[in-house]
């Protein structure tokens, strides 16, 4: 079975299985971003629980 092409760029895979993707807010308006939080967004997030077994479907060839 063919993996999503798409998803397949946006998140990885973890060691444990787990799937990590890039924060969201990171594109324009860093002027009202303060350097806490611009310095947050530099990390990648683990996908929430909920959408795990979604996207696990569309990444299968990772």
């Amino acid at each position: 079975m063919k993996g999503h092409s798409g998803s397949q760029k946006r998140f990885k895979v973890t060691a444990t299985g787990k799937l990590m993707h890039k924060a969201t807010g990171r594109r324009h308006n860093f002027s009202s971003k303060s350097h806490r939080r611009k310095r947050a967004l530099r990390k990648d997030r683990l996908v929430k629980k909920s959408d795990f077994p979604r996207l696990s479907l569309l990444t299968i060839h990772l």
